[in-house]
């Protein structure tokens, strides 16, 4: 260690001075001052000033360093003068007076971009060169931030009780989720390996072994298009799973976890636990979402039956699900707030149109559908909503499901276009009760989540309801409107299984080839038991107060899949080809 380094670039304090030192580092800038020459030295741990002077043979050496070269400065810790003192830095108070400076690993190509500074910096120069853009500060924090949180969340399950287990990466096919990313066999012509979408089964299998509580920092395999906060290819989360379970047996172990974390690693008030635990249904109802920003006080009032009086003669809305928000105290607001507003939900949203009406002090009703909306019908929207004169209400008419998702984004643009959501606070809530099953797009019965799921009332649900009205023990926890994880009591019932994967369009002899293992394990007297997985990367992209998911991942894929740097995805030769039995044929296209 002493070689390069006796102390890092954050280390140094008053207590060294008149010492003999050695730091390593990065040059970060050199200012040449005539006769006196300035280098701040930077590790992962801080900046160190080191000078030398006319006086010493090596001012013109030092001079001349590249910018971002590696090196190892000797020399003597003294105070700086008044006027030289950085209060920004830990070392801000001292200077190294170089004896000696060595280059370890000289800058010899040019930079692609200034690094370690707030200049703009297009994303695929910041991917192709990331060792460079890892060397910024604000990056470092991220990915320094990660690694405290990941060995905060091992210690805290451990602390519960919850053993780590690595389950496999190569795996088979699934057919529910997303793209597998397949892996073809150089033993077995024809078959291909699957990386894991999540160690789904392999979990549920622990459990069937005996094995109690389980946890892993997983990581999973998707091959699904990019966002803001969904990285392609791989993610990782906290995998847990529970034998002799419930629900709320899950929800009391991981609340704390969350909790516990995004206190200790943010100075954001976090809304205590227990999380509030809100219905699918009432979630699309009240907030358009199932993932609710309960930051935003706003909330959206169903009003369908008030329109659909005889004495309301608004044609638009006639035989439509209607509703509205009421956003207090802002009928003063200019006239081009509203219509920014209905240019938003046109042109964002795609939605045909947003009626709006302000409130007078008289009650009575302002706005472009003001007139089509007698005495009796407006003071029950007032009511419903809650409102008073000043109030604004804005209304969504749309067929179902679009409704919700129309509802949904006004309310979400309205609370920040208003101001209304608190950037200081991290607010969670539990999404529970999901349908279990949904129609698609060809109007088949389908599942709405996970296919693993229990349903609540089991094989007497499964028997006797309308498969859309079975609810399923599946539950979301969500954050400031972003999924943490989805989690659910398993089916862990051989007939229920099979039952479950029936009013799906699935065939015993579908789930016995599809998922053979859980299908022979349950017949072994499997435990009850449940599990959750809250998005690792999502997390720290909150703590962190990230905008892109890719910003707290060290060596992410860009949002076409793409790994710049080392060139992937690549072609192979065609011997690698040969050996896994693959042929390329070129497309048309």
């Amino acid at each position: 260690m002493e070689k390069y380094r006796t102390h890092t670039c954050g280390d140094i304090t008053l207590e060294d001075v008149g010492k003999k030192v050695k730091i390593a580092g990065f040059v970060q800038t050199i200012r040449d001052l005539g006769g006196l020459v300035f280098l701040d030295i930077r590790d992962m741990y801080g900046i160190t000033q080191v000078v030398t002077s006319a006086e010493s043979n090596i001012v013109d050496f030092a001079s001349h360093i590249p910018i971002e070269s590696s090196v190892s400065v000797e020399g003597v810790v003294r105070k700086r003068s008044e006027d030289t003192i950085n209060e920004k830095i830990k070392t801000g108070l001292v200077e190294i007076y170089i004896d000696e400076i060595k280059i370890l690993g000289k800058r010899t190509a040019d930079l692609p971009f200034e690094v370690n500074t707030d200049q703009e910096v297009r994303e695929d120069l910041r991917l192709k060169y990331r060792y460079l853009d890892l060397r910024n500060d604000k990056l470092k924090a991220n990915i320094i931030l990660r690694s405290k949180v990941i060995q905060f969340l091992r210690e805290e399950m451990i602390k519960q009780g919850f053993l780590e287990i690595q389950t496999p990466i190569l795996t088979s096919s699934s057919p529910e989720g997303a793209r597998d990313y397949l892996v073809p066999s150089r033993l077995h012509e024809g078959k291909f390996y699957a990386l894991p979408q999540a160690p789904q089964q392999f979990k549920q299998l622990l459990m069937v072994s005996g094995f109690d509580k389980y946890f892993q920092i997983a990581p999973c395999f998707r091959d699904e298009d990019a966002r803001a906060d969904r990285a392609p290819g791989e993610f990782y989360q906290l995998d847990v799973e529970m034998s002799y379970a419930t629900q709320e047996d899950v929800f009391s172990v991981i609340e704390p976890v969350i909790y516990n974390t995004f206190k200790k690693f943010s100075g954001k008030k976090v809304v205590e636990y227990p999380f509030p635990r809100i219905p699918y249904k009432e979630a699309m109802l009240k907030y358009g979402s199932d993932k609710p920003d309960l930051r935003n006080p706003l909330v959206i009032v169903d009003v369908t039956d008030v329109f659909e009086s005889e004495n309301v003669t608004l044609n638009a809305f006639k035989g439509k699900l209607v509703r509205t928000i009421a956003a207090h105290d802002v009928a003063d607001k200019p006239r081009s707030f509203f219509e920014g507003m209905t240019d938003y939900a046109i042109k964002e949203c795609k939605a045909k149109g947003l009626a709006w009406l302000r409130i007078q002090e008289d009650r009575s009703f302002q706005g472009p559908i003001a007139k089509f909306i007698p005495d009796d019908e407006r003071e029950e929207l007032i009511k419903r909503t809650n409102s008073k004169p000043g109030d604004c209400l804005f209304f969504i008419a749309e067929v179902p499901r679009i409704v919700d998702t129309l509802s949904g984004e006004i309310r979400d643009e309205l609370g920040k276009r208003l101001g209304l959501i608190d950037e200081n606070v991290f607010s969670f809530c539990w999404i529970v009760d999901f349908p279990m099953y949904e129609l698609d797009e060809h109007g088949k019965i389908a599942f709405n989540h996970n296919p693993f799921s229990m349903p609540q009332g089991g094989l007497e649900a499964l028997n006797t309801k309308d498969p859309l009205d079975i609810l399923a023990y599946q539950y979301d926890i969500v954050c400031n409107g972003i999924e943490l994880s989805s989690g659910a009591v398993r089916n862990h019932d051989i007939d229920i299984m099979i039952k479950a994967f029936e009013l799906a369009g699935y065939s015993e002899e579908h789930v016995k080839e599809k998922f053979g293992a859980l299908y022979t394990a349950f017949q072994f007297g499997a435990p009850p038991h449940a599990g959750v997985a809250p998005g690792i990367d999502r997390m720290i992209m909150l703590l962190a107060g990230a905008d892109n998911i890719r910003e707290v991942i060290a060596f992410p894929l860009n949002s076409k899949a793409q790994d710049l740097m080392m060139g992937a995805p690549g072609y192979v030769s065609r011997d690698q080809l040969r050996d896994v039995h693959i042929r390329v044929e070129k497309s048309n296209k």
